[in-house]
């Protein structure tokens, strides 16, 4: 097996062939129909704290780390008293990593090697930061070896420096961002720069790159569901662009390819569960004020859908009232039929079941299942 020469960026070739041209107006026009849908929600948290978990859970799924809906909102919205399993954990991780870089590149503008790194420490809460050691491998599930990322830590950092360049400064490249993001994410899982984490950092790479061009205002794209669902394809084509090694032009336009459509199948996706939620949230209203008449609020409509499953003391703290008061608040809920009232362990919670079947109906989606898959490379990130 020949060693993969990672290459410094900008690649060599044309990558602005007639097909990808095609495909990548396609995305575009895609992505643009689901930033604007995303102006539909008066409430931009409610789109970043429920969607970005949708995210976590299908990209952790991607590293065969899966959680259930119910046990993920459960542990969400739960303190202490009851018991949260390690998937779930991992997720809830993943989430909070998304959410803690979307705020970086918010902040800062560009996205450095310093902001990754402070992704991945939210993701695996240590500090370990790129290899230093040699040793790292990435094996098929039968054990055998298929690829070896840079063993030398001056490497990795040669090759994270050109990576960087490459995400911010737009002098060095022209092309269009979403063929710079498909580059991006083969050249970063290729440098594997971790111990833990490559896989799920690499992928929130993607999204924040998408906000940081303009792409999308916020984290809500789920390419990692259209990973997950051709996660056999995905693995192929990321190796093929290594088996070929310096002679892969045709291998890299594939690839790209295949991630343009990723971003086209993704986006009509998040745009019907956007406008899934903007309906649900019509509906939710057109009941509550005539149930709750002069005592309605707002805020009490954005906590069902900021916490699908909510309680007590999540009402008390956003509409600042008493205990009881948030009480009647819930209990009125739950005779409308739009709530479900649930205690586990000494907590009563109550979920917004069609929130929660909206969920579930994009779960057995099969807008992004377009890929049979076969073989895949075990990556334990």
């Amino acid at each position: 097996m020949t060693q993969y020469k990672i290459p410094h960026l900008p690649l060599p070739y044309d990558l602005e062939t007639r097909e990808i041209l095609k495909q990548l107006n396609q995305a575009n026009r895609r992505l643009a129909e689901l930033k604007g849908v995303a102006l539909t929600i008066p409430n931009e948290n409610i789109l970043i704290s429920t969607l970005t978990l949708q995210e976590a859970k299908d990209s952790s799924e991607v590293e065969n780390i899966v959680t259930t809906q119910d046990d993920l909102y459960q542990g969400a919205a739960s303190s202490t008293d009851i018991a949260i399993n390690a998937s779930t954990k991992e997720v809830l991780n993943y989430r909070e990593a998304l959410e803690h870089g979307f705020n970086l590149v918010k902040r800062k503008g560009i996205l450095t090697s310093s902001v990754i790194k402070e992704i991945q420490k939210q993701l695996e809460h240590n500090s370990a930061g790129f290899r230093c050691l040699p040793g790292t491998a990435l094996r098929r599930s039968d054990g055998e070896v298929v690829y070896t990322p840079p063993q030398d830590q001056q490497m990795i950092l040669d090759l994270m420096d050109n990576l960087e360049q490459f995400i911010n400064d737009d002098s060095i490249c022209d092309l269009d961002p979403l063929i710079k993001l498909a580059i991006i994410h083969h050249q970063f899982e290729s440098i594997h720069p971790f111990y833990d984490g490559n896989g799920r950092t690499g992928r929130i790479i993607c999204v924040l790159f998408l906000v940081l061009t303009g792409r999308l205002d916020l984290p809500i794209l789920y390419l990692s569901r259209y990973i997950t669902h051709n996660k056999g394809e995905y693995y192929r084509l990321i190796q093929a662009i290594r088996d070929k090694n310096e002679d892969n032009a045709e291998e890299w336009r594939t690839w790209i390819l295949f991630m343009l459509k990723g971003i086209e199948a993704t986006a009509i996706e998040t745009t019907r569960l956007v406008k899934g939620i903007s309906q649900l949230m019509a509906q939710f209203k057109a009941i509550l004020r005539p149930r709750f008449g002069k005592q309605y609020r707002h805020e009490l409509l954005n906590n069902l859908f900021f916490h699908p499953y909510t309680k007590v003391e999540f009402l008390e703290k956003e509409l600042d009232v008493s205990r009881a008061t948030a009480t009647r608040y819930l209990n009125g809920l739950v005779e409308t039929g739009l709530v479900d009232k649930v205690k586990i362990g000494r907590t009563h919670y109550y979920i917004n079941i069609p929130l929660m079947t909206l969920f579930m109906s994009v779960s057995d989606s099969e807008t992004t299942k377009s890929v049979p898959p076969i073989e895949s490379i075990t990556d334990p990130s």
